[in-house]
């Protein structure tokens, strides 16, 4: 039988600080990656239509 005393040291948080980490870097690269495959996916659709002017033109209106 082991006794357990309380210390007076603070509990390890390291670990779960990681990982609420790594989750939110997830989302992060879920979201760029469903965006970037989100615009690819209309430039396909546009070409596979037959038009020809579907890249996005920049205009500098200032």
């Amino acid at each position: 039988m082991t006794n357990h005393q309380p210390s007076d040291e603070a509990p390890n948080r390291k670990g779960p600080v990681i990982a609420l980490v790594l989750v939110v870097m997830l989302l992060l690269g879920g979201i760029l990656l469903q965006r970037t495959l989100r615009s690819t996916g209309k430039m396909e659709d546009c070409l596979m239509s037959g038009r020809s002017n579907c890249a996005p033109v920049a205009t500098d209106q200032k």
